[in-house]
């Protein structure tokens, strides 16, 4: 299996702080965002591409972990790496890190099912998926 991952830098900036000067909680939400846009940029899986499929991909599950203060100037690192799986659902973890220390910053998990166009819920792997993962994840 490969390993798909996407690692990037960005500026903290200052409207993302809040009253203590580190990067606000509802920050990262936007950071991993990013990721899977920059994600699925690289690998040909952006939103646009589930949408004209006729699905969309919300996200269920959201998960941060904070291990040391984003703050204001800084640049970090961010990577996001996809982790497959035979259920109709996109997984994806985190790290960010400081790129001027290495030190582990923050990690995440995020997971998306498929819904159809009239939001109903999809228990299988829509047949554009299934074409991706056999184009990206064989090995």
């Amino acid at each position: 299996m490969k390993n798909l991952q996407t690692t990037y830098s960005f500026k903290i900036r200052f409207s993302e702080i809040d009253a203590m000067r580190v990067v606000w909680h509802g920050a990262y939400a936007k950071y991993f965002e990013d990721a899977r846009e920059a994600f699925g940029k690289e690998y040909e899986l952006g939103y646009q591409l589930i949408e004209d499929n006729g699905y969309y991909a919300p996200i269920v599950d959201l998960r941060f972990q904070y291990h040391k203060p984003l703050r204001y100037g800084m640049i970090p690192e961010m990577t996001i790496i996809y982790r497959p799986t035979e259920a109709a659902k996109i997984i994806f973890d985190y790290e960010i890190r400081d790129t001027a220390t290495g030190e582990v910053m923050a990690t995440g998990h995020s997971m998306q099912v498929f819904m159809d166009l009239n939001y109903d819920l999809v228990l299988l792997n829509p047949p554009f998926y299934e074409k991706w993962k056999e184009r990206y994840c064989e090995v």
